[in-house]
């Protein structure tokens, strides 16, 4: 196959690539038993040179169940080829290491109610409060 482009710019060369193929559980029919369909696709992390140290620590932090050995593997079954399989692969790959490496969400910053929806609200619960009050019966 080719390289592996995680986001425009960053790009995991094919020679950091390690492929296995075995037989598929998965659909196939009559060949689900002689082609190896089944793709398992291997990245190491740690040894790679495309991600700076900080980086490569995000990643660690965000995929570390999925880190053996700083090797992330990618397993792909799910289509009846080997080549579309590899495709799947190489693109779960790809979202995955994005995903890791992506930067954190901004801190939500601490807001307080403006004084105009509070008094909203409260005139709201005082006027269904009435309302259920004049259901009621006098007998009470």
């Amino acid at each position: 196959m080719a390289d592996v482009v995680v986001r425009p710019g960053m790009v995991i060369p094919e020679a950091e690539l390690t492929w296995r193929f075995s037989r598929s559980s998965g659909p196939g029919g009559q060949g689900v038993n002689t082609t190896d369909s089944r793709v398992e696709l291997s990245w190491n992390l740690l040894a790679s040179g495309l991600l700076s140290p900080a980086l490569k620590e995000r990643a660690v932090e965000r995929l570390g169940s999925r880190l053996i050995d700083g090797v992330i593997t990618i397993a792909a079954s799910e289509h009846r080829s080997q080549l579309r399989n590899r495709e799947a692969a190489e693109a779960r790959l790809a979202m995955r290491v994005g995903e890791a490496i992506a930067a954190p969400p901004r801190q939500r910053r601490a807001t307080k109610p403006t004084r105009g929806s509070v008094e909203r609200r409260i005139g709201e619960k005082k006027r269904r409060a009435q309302i259920k009050r004049n259901r009621r019966s006098d007998e009470d």
